[in-house]
């Protein structure tokens, strides 16, 4: 009990001291970004990427702008295959020793984001122990280190590769957690490390079911997997039944909307969830208040951010604003420079402001996931408000979805071409598709204007999936478990069209 006690002593004196340091750069977050530049660069001016931009001869943030470019993965990857291959000082000083693989859901090819030492310890470690004490900042009572968290990474084998290694961000963090975390977790750092995806799932569905879990960490898609699994293993009715102390989710990688009622319904009691803005490239956000659908932009990670109004994003030569100049309500696409030297680094994602006193944000997509074949814009954000709608109205849950426009031919009006694969189908599917085109029409101008009279675009043309389409899908790809997933809203049809000939 002695020992306990200290530890909760130690836990909760820390959990002040950054709640402090968190509070303070809300206060300021301007000159926190500032310091954040300006410190990368001086780090950085020697490596020789800040030698090629002259880094010692930037002085504003205006100069950077000036004398660095905004890149893709493309443009940056010669860097980093220098690094990978044991050159030091390429783009950040010093060795890199991990790289995090990720293929990501627009592009076959893998990608190979930097992880140094600063990035492991200041931005993606860091983060952990926030989302922990922001949390229990939230909730005084509660009684995560009394029992165990279970983690739910990827497929985490760490491989080697010329001088350094690679392998899923989970795999990463796990192989460098401080053992303390490591008595705390579930399942093994073994079986977490394990890569085969049905082997591993196996294998933490038997360790995970002896265990008293206080909180849960992962995707949802993956989670409710494994949670059906062990509601299915352990024949009890709820997973509350099971973990009676369960008291939170820390949730990220996909939108939670489409799964909430389903955690609702397999956990069987009210618990708290909270959302995090996770990546391999960083760690950018976190819900710092109960009940919220925003998340605080995490200013002190060593992360410099910039945006790109999406109203802008395709022209050649588009406005970058920083922090000080963003505005509520409207859409951006995230630049970051960061710790693990990626300079103004084109990430994929995009984020509206909530608010910006404090900076919070709410994803809204990614740069590549719309639909906007006939000049209708259609955002993440709007087809999953429609579909909360539909479901609400026609008792459906929906597990999987994917979208895609049909083009228009023989003067023939084009639509969207939708697969959803339900765990319960709705009463009436007609009824569904209705709803769900309206709510679309009702919140998104564009694609109302789009939709008259037939015009340019048809009522969505809709298929339900065969069970377990997407997965086996993922699985036929090697893709299985972590952050992959098929592309919910693509502006092409290379995604839908391979999931329509295997739902055949």
């Amino acid at each position: 009990m002695a020992t306990k006690a200290l530890f909760n002593t130690v836990v909760n004196w820390f959990i002040r001291q950054r709640m402090d340091q968190i509070q303070n750069f809300m206060n300021h977050p301007i000159e926190t970004q500032k310091g954040i530049l300006f410190s990368q660069l001086f780090h950085a001016e020697d490596t020789e990427y800040g030698k090629k931009y002259g880094f010692n001869s930037i002085s504003s943030y205006q100069d950077f702008k000036n004398k660095v470019p905004i890149v893709t993965y493309e443009d940056f990857e010669p860097y980093i295959e220098k690094a990978r291959q044991g050159q030091k000082d390429v783009s950040w000083p010093g060795y890199i020793k991990y790289f995090a693989k990720s293929s990501g859901t627009t592009n076959a090819k893998s990608k190979f984001i930097p992880i140094s030492d600063e990035s492991l310890e200041y931005c993606h470690m860091k983060a952990g122990k926030d989302m922990v004490s922001i949390y229990a900042n939230n909730h005084p009572e509660n009684q995560l280190f009394n029992y165990k968290n279970l983690r739910l990474g990827g497929s985490s084998e760490l491989y080697a590769d010329f001088n350094t290694k690679f392998g899923d961000l989970s795999a990463i963090l796990i192989d460098n957690l401080p053992f303390w975390v490591e008595i705390t977790t579930t399942p093994s750092k073994k079986v977490s490390l394990m890569g085969e995806w049905e082997s591993k799932l196996r294998a933490i569905t038997s360790e995970v079911k002896n265990e008293d879990v206080g909180s849960i960490l992962g995707v949802p898609s993956w989670m409710m997997v494994l949670l059906q699994r062990v509601v299915k293993e352990t024949e009890v009715s709820s997973i509350s039944e099971l973990w009676p102390n369960l008291e939170v989710f820390f949730h990220g990688g996909i939108s939670f909307k489409p799964y909430k009622e389903q955690f609702k319904q397999i956990i069987g009691k009210n618990i708290n969830y909270y959302e995090i803005y996770n990546a391999s490239e960083g760690f950018f956000g976190i819900q710092d208040k109960p009940n919220s659908d925003e998340m605080l932009l995490m200013l002190d990670y060593g992360i410099f951010y910039e945006f790109i109004p999406m109203d802008e994003f395709h022209f050649s030569n588009p406005k970058v604003v920083s922090l000080e100049d963003v505005e509520v309500g409207k859409n951006y696409a995230m630049v970051i420079t960061t710790n693990g030297g990626l300079w103004r680094y084109l990430i994929g994602d995009t984020v509206v402001f909530t608010s910006i006193n404090p900076f919070r944000i709410k994803i809204t997509g990614r740069t590549k996931h719309y639909i906007n074949a006939f000049g209708e814009e259609l955002m993440i954000t709007n087809v999953e408000s429609a579909l909360t709608k539909a479901c609400e109205l026609t008792s459906a849950k929906i597990t999987e979805f994917t979208g895609a426009p049909v083009f228009m031919k023989n003067n023939e009006s084009g639509a969207h071409e939708w697969i959803f694969e339900f765990r319960e189908q709705p009463d009436n599917l007609d009824q569904f598709v209705d709803i769900f085109d309206q709510h679309l029409k009702s919140i998104n101008s564009d694609y109302e204007a789009k939709r008259y009279n037939n015009m340019t675009l048809k009522r969505p043309i809709v298929h339900i999936a065969k069970t377990n389409l997407f997965y086996n899908w993922l699985e036929s790809k090697g893709k299985l478990g972590g952050q992959n997933k098929v592309p919910r809203l693509s502006n092409d049809r290379e995604y839908i069209d391979p999931l329509l000939e295997m739902n055949k």
